[in-house]
């Protein structure tokens, strides 16, 4: 079985409406930390009111927001999904009484005590750490150590790096969910639908 997929990073109201179009596409991730490059600005939240997501999930992802800005800006969203990159407590995620992913990141090895201190989440996204970045680092891990996880009820989405080159690779090691962000954009935060259908192709049925 094929894993679920998500186009993350999305910025621009042109791309938006191409993807809600397409049926590989799983979940839409808008991001709000205005140091990331793909940061979403008040124009485009103003109009994401006009966008019909069909059967897309939305996922709003954060570093270390305060309570007010995500109920505000997740507000404008219907159903939306939370993705947490920073220091948050499970206790804080899990506050919004709304479906909530948290992110680890990896280095050499994955620590199932972290994993487990967040049992109310949805799902576990994993991405390769880097120093002083709370994601969006561009590259990847060594994604065999996700074959080793002993946290057996938890969804898995694998993360960083994924491009047309290693998307095989990244299936091959049976995630839930692939989140696909730098590896389908001609520069950062500037996501380009070529790259993205000819990445999609590995998940037609």
């Amino acid at each position: 079985m094929r894993p679920l997929v998500k186009i993350c990073g999305i910025n621009d109201l042109n791309i938006l409406n191409e993807l809600v179009e397409i049926d590989e596409i799983n979940f839409l991730g808008f991001i709000f930390y205005k140091n990331s490059p793909r940061n979403v600005d008040k124009d485009f939240l103003n109009n994401i009111k006009h966008i019909n997501f069909k059967n897309k999930r939305p996922v709003c992802v954060y570093v270390n927001e305060n309570k007010e800005f995500i109920e505000e800006t997740s507000s404008h969203f219907d159903n939306p999904i939370l993705q947490f990159h920073g220091d948050e407590t499970n206790e804080f995620c899990n506050s919004f009484q709304k479906d909530f992913w948290k992110v680890i990141r990896v280095s050499d090895q994955i620590c199932n005590k972290e994993v487990a201190e967040y049992n109310d989440a949805s799902a576990i996204l994993f991405e390769n750490y880097k120093k002083n970045l709370p994601g969006g680092t561009g590259s990847s891990f060594n994604w065999n150590l996700l074959r080793n996880i002993k946290t057996l009820d938890m969804k898995i989405i694998l993360s960083g790096g994924i491009n047309i080159k290693n998307v095989d690779n990244a299936i091959g090691v049976n995630p839930w969910c692939i989140d696909i962000n730098s590896g389908v954009e001609s520069s950062a935060g500037t996501k380009e639908l070529k790259q993205i259908n000819e990445i999609l192709k590995f998940f037609k049925e």
